[in-house]
């Protein structure tokens, strides 16, 4: 009996953030989309402050916060959709960077997999790593991969 249910696209999931490696994960997810007809989605969390009883700052200061993130978001946005030839999908959230992947993986069904780089530095493979393949690896609905955070474009392209 033929399955004629419509075949759902594979989205990979990459949390945006300032370190080097993210790159890595971001070509990653890139052109895995590129070769299973899958898009990228990319997530920023703007996290909270210290200065919250100062709220004329605290709200100046997030809206810096915010247009930094849509700037960086746009710039990573175009190298997407350069790799891949489709733009992703753009999430935009305040809170703490691990209650927000958890959620948005949990809300968003359409997210397929999670694609994080490890850090190339001595103090381990990085906090989201370290999360989701600890103790919150029990909450996640979707499988993650992790990328070396020192792989080369060349490398990426290989694999991917």
């Amino acid at each position: 009996m033929p399955n004629n249910a419509p075949v759902q696209e594979r989205v990979f999931l990459v949390v945006v953030d300032e370190t080097e490696e993210l790159r890595v994960a971001l070509r990653y997810a890139a052109r895995r989309a590129q070769h299973t007809g899958g898009r990228v989605a990319l997530l920023y969390v703007i996290e909270p402050t210290e200065l919250q009883h100062w709220g004329a700052v605290e709200s100046l200061m997030k809206e810096e916060r915010r247009e930094e993130a849509e700037a960086l978001l746009q710039k990573l946005a175009a190298e997407v959709t350069e790799i891949a030839g489709t733009m992703p999908i753009i999430y935009i959230r305040e809170g703490r960077r691990r209650d927000e992947l958890l959620a948005l993986i949990d809300e968003e069904k359409s997210i397929s997999i999670l694609v994080l780089a490890a850090s190339t530095g001595s103090e381990g493979p990085g906090p989201l790593i370290t999360a989701v393949t600890g103790k919150l690896a029990a909450r996640l609905r979707i499988p993650v991969t992790i990328v070396p955070g020192g792989l080369t474009d060349d490398e990426i392209d290989a694999l991917a």
